[in-house]
């Protein structure tokens, strides 16, 4: 069986090298760089309640389209498991008190994101930019369902929600302010990795 993560598909893909022993570390160096580029851009970001503004979603999104979705699901696995470590790899820090938190859904919605942009890479999207938009697009519409969801079930009597009205409040403080925000970035993401296929083709 051949030790590799990625596919022929992806920008990772077509530098694999030959051997099992160095496929399967690279693609582990590649998982454990991963989470440092995630963490990098988490602190990159504008410190608003209940859920800061960031750089994750646009690394995430590049990343599973760079190396497919079982690099990417496994990246965000790994940084979900440093933040639960207590590692301050999160916007603000870390632990599972933070991951239990208001950006709980958001965080757990990653692995989503990588999934189906990663499935998308693995089949070809890569070099297709409005394919890779589309699924990036998808991928963070299902990410923000998730962290909505999350947001609306631990509302209870948190003092940011109307408590008159909690759907309508979760959504106008912690989805409504983000939406262009991040089709933006799923737009910069696809054009990035697009941009790179594009390169690597002409070589």
């Amino acid at each position: 069986m051949a030790v590799t993560l990625t596919t022929p598909n992806t920008l990772l893909g077509l530098y694999q090298p030959k051997g099992d022993a160095a496929k399967l570390a690279s693609n582990l160096a590649t998982v454990v760089l991963g989470t440092l580029l995630i963490t990098l851009c988490a602190k990159i970001n504008v410190p608003v309640w209940p859920v800061p503004v960031t750089l994750q979603g646009f690394a995430i999104a590049a990343l599973a389209a760079a190396f497919g979705m079982r690099i990417g699901v496994a990246t965000v696995g790994l940084y979900l498991l440093e933040g639960a470590m207590g590692l301050p790899v999160f916007a603000t820090g870390g632990g599972l008190a933070y991951l239990v938190g208001p950006t709980g859904g958001f965080l757990l919605g990653f692995v989503a994101l990588a999934a189906i942009v990663g499935f998308a890479a693995d089949r070809g999207a890569s070099g297709k930019p409005l394919a890779l938009f589309s699924a990036m697009l998808v991928g963070d519409a299902v990410m923000f369902v998730l962290g909505f969801a999350w947001l609306v079930i631990m509302a209870g009597q948190a003092g940011w929600i109307d408590q008159t009205n909690v759907i309508a409040s979760a959504f106008a403080k912690a989805v409504q302010p983000f939406v262009i925000w991040d089709i933006l970035k799923m737009a910069l993401a696809a054009l990035t990795v697009t941009g790179a296929w594009k390169m690597v083709a002409k070589r």
